[in-house]
């Protein structure tokens, strides 16, 4: 009975919407980095197109709430933040 009242706790849910957000925003990090072209990312001194994907690919596949979900969390929102404006030509610097 105690196992069953702790699966439908609100913070179990809260927890699992947290893990659903972070995880697509994960995944829409990886779909916007594989569509970009090669070619804009050493052009605009950023890692290489392949380093992303290598990375966004780890943050997708090992993406909990731990210690690896937290770095891969960093990654995503570094890429769409730093990176992603820099390759789209849309980078205020």
């Amino acid at each position: 009975m105690i196992a069953v009242s702790l699966f439908f706790h609100p913070a179990f849910a809260l927890m699992a919407i947290v893990s659903l957000a972070l995880f697509v925003l994960k995944l829409y990090a990886l779909i916007d980095c594989a569509t970009r072209p090669t070619a804009a990312f050493p052009l605009h001194n950023k890692l290489t197109k392949v380093a992303w994907l290598v990375i966004l690919a780890l943050a997708v596949l090992f993406g909990g709430l731990g210690i690896l979900g937290l770095a891969g969390t960093v990654a995503a929102i570094v890429y769409l933040v730093d990176v992603k404006p820099a390759v789209t030509g849309k980078s205020q610097y």
